[in-house]
């Protein structure tokens, strides 16, 4: 049974269109593929640990050297990276904090981030593990950051997704924005819904 695994953001609740969006897509993609499951993860109301010491011993340290707290610590991203490798497909919902991801987005994925599990290094460097998947990012930002922008040049969050996730393996992905969401109610309804177009273009079929 093919997964689809789903990642949200956003600490908003009902008011999140990144939240919103999220929703909608993978109700579509119910309709379209009622066959497939889908793996629900909340890392914005259910934050997961940032990286620490005792976590670092666990990733590098021999097992002679771990200690109770390093496997304690290093036990979560197992379970995490576990989730993120068995499934087919990903969808996050990521909005646009300070020009880049939130802070507890990039906490998860310096949770996945692991030598020998998602990344390897070889005599041509390093290496992607993470293969023959795809990613679908769901963005909202509150103002236009979309190449030919007067802020794009500020636009930290996609290319960061692109290098990151793309460092893993996982190169082929889409990006579908929300933009202008702080720029009046129509800038904000006129982008949701050309949003939402797009996303039911890729429900069909992606």
């Amino acid at each position: 049974m093919p997964t689809l695994l789903v990642v949200t953001a956003s600490p908003r609740g009902e008011r999140s269109v990144s939240r919103a969006l999220t929703t909608f897509f993978c109700e579509l993609w119910s309709g379209h593929h009622p066959e497939d499951r889908i793996l629900l993860r909340d890392v914005g109301h259910h934050p997961v640990p940032h990286v620490t010491e005792p976590w670092v011993v666990g990733s590098f340290a021999p097992p002679d050297a771990q200690t109770p707290e390093s496997k304690a610590a290093i036990a979560v991203s197992d379970s995490l990276v576990d989730e993120f490798i068995s499934a087919d497909r990903y969808v996050f919902g990521v909005p646009m904090f300070n020009f880049n991801v939130p802070s507890n987005f990039k906490a998860y994925i310096d949770q996945l981030v692991r030598p020998g599990r998602t990344f390897g290094v070889g005599p041509a460097g390093f290496e992607g593990l993470v293969k023959g998947k795809k990613a679908l990012f769901i963005t909202a930002k509150g103002g236009s950051y979309s190449l030919g922008s007067p802020t794009a040049e500020m636009n930290f969050l996609e290319p960061y997704l692109r290098t990151i996730f793309g460092f893993m393996g996982v190169t082929d992905v889409e990006f579908v924005a929300a933009e202008n969401l702080n720029r009046g109610d129509d800038a904000a309804r006129l982008s949701k819904e050309r949003a939402e177009n797009a996303l039911r273009e890729l429900a069909a079929a992606w």
